[in-house]
């Protein structure tokens, strides 16, 4: 999916049907979260602010966690709305949220798609993701501006996120309109994926075929950087410009020690807020809107992203979506101190 340019609108309010469920379901929001391993923000943040966002506003919440299994994603769905749900909340897995939504929607319940788009949502929230890609490409481009290359001739490799993600096509649209409208031509772009060890291997094999030369890297988020940039020190290539998302601990460590350009933070509290004004939306029986819209049409609520070098860690540190121990380890602690990252 893609968003349409200048589209803007109210979401159309709640679906049509019966969204109570019946009983105490009218008030339980059920929540499935993807897996573990393609980010540690499931579990670690967006978990916790769901849980605390929903059950605040005086709503029972079911959040579980398919841990990258399309068959225990069914089966967590069933078991939820076999108990019953008002909305269902969910982050795709390969696909597996629209055999639920379809599901949830016969039985009159809202779908809000949370962070990765999928068909047969009702709403989705989630970052600007072509946002998202064009500061990725700007980060190859300040990165290649650092070191003095030109963009146009410039050896860069892209490495995209698995396209069974709706956002990839997002973050990579977004970032070759920066990169290309400056004149790089990608010299490599293997299959993306969302896996560190596999992006790790698909760069070193791009790496080769181009006999060791790179001057920098689109990488979609830093759990991949992370691979890409192992590569780099195991051949001893630096400044080499490195994009990423999501801000995690081994990406502003990175950042920080000068071997990823920058990040793009998603403040999950910020798409989590979002999610949880929905989700109360529609159990109350409100309207929802949204400032875009998805080109099939499902309304698009949009939460903006933020650029992160390292001057810009402590940010993070301070919004609480990293913490400083974790990022200040002994062999980071100088650039912490250099850049005025503090507990």
């Amino acid at each position: 999916m893609a968003l349409l340019a200048g589209c803007s609108s109210s979401g159309g309010g709640t679906p049509t049907g019966d969204a109570s469920g019946g009983g105490d379901a009218a008030g339980r929001a059920c929540v499935i979260l993807p897996d573990a391993a393609s980010s540690p923000r499931w579990e670690n943040f967006d978990h916790k602010y769901l849980q605390e966002g929903l059950t605040s506003a005086g709503f029972e919440v079911d959040i579980q966690n398919a841990q990258g299994d399309v068959n225990k994603y069914a089966t967590i769905a069933d078991q939820q709305l076999t108990k019953g749900c008002g909305v269902m909340l969910l982050v795709d897995y390969q696909g597996a949220a629209e055999g639920v939504a379809a599901k949830a929607k016969s039985e009159g319940i809202p779908v809000i798609a949370y962070d990765r788009p999928f068909t047969g949502a009702d709403y989705y929230v989630s970052f600007d993701n072509t946002k998202v890609g064009e500061l990725e490409g700007q980060t190859v481009l300040d990165g290649l501006k650092t070191a003095g290359k030109d963009p146009a001739s410039a050896v860069v490799v892209y490495m995209g996120g698995d396209p069974t993600d709706g956002n990839a096509k997002m973050f990579h649209d977004g970032a070759v309109k920066v990169m290309e409208a400056a004149g790089i031509k990608p010299a490599a772009e293997p299959p993306g994926v969302w896996d560190q060890a596999k992006s790790q291997t698909n760069f070193e094999q791009a790496l080769t075929s181009l006999g060791g030369k790179v001057d920098g890297v689109w990488v979609a988020n830093d759990t991949n950087a992370a691979g890409v940039i192992k590569v780099l020190q195991d051949n001893n290539l630096t400044g080499v410009a490195v994009s990423g998302q999501d801000a995690n601990v081994a990406g502003l460590q990175n950042i920080l020690l000068g071997w990823q350009t920058a990040t793009v933070y998603k403040p999950v509290k910020d798409e989590a807020t979002a999610a949880v004004d929905t989700a109360v939306s529609l159990l109350k029986g409100e309207k929802v809107t949204a400032q875009a819209k998805l080109d099939d049409g499902t309304p698009y609520i949009q939460v903006t992203p933020i650029l992160v070098g390292p001057d810009k860690v402590k940010d993070v540190i301070a919004a609480g979506d990293a913490s400083y121990t974790d990022v200040c380890t002994a062999e980071v602690k100088a650039k912490c101190d250099e850049y005025g990252v503090t507990q």
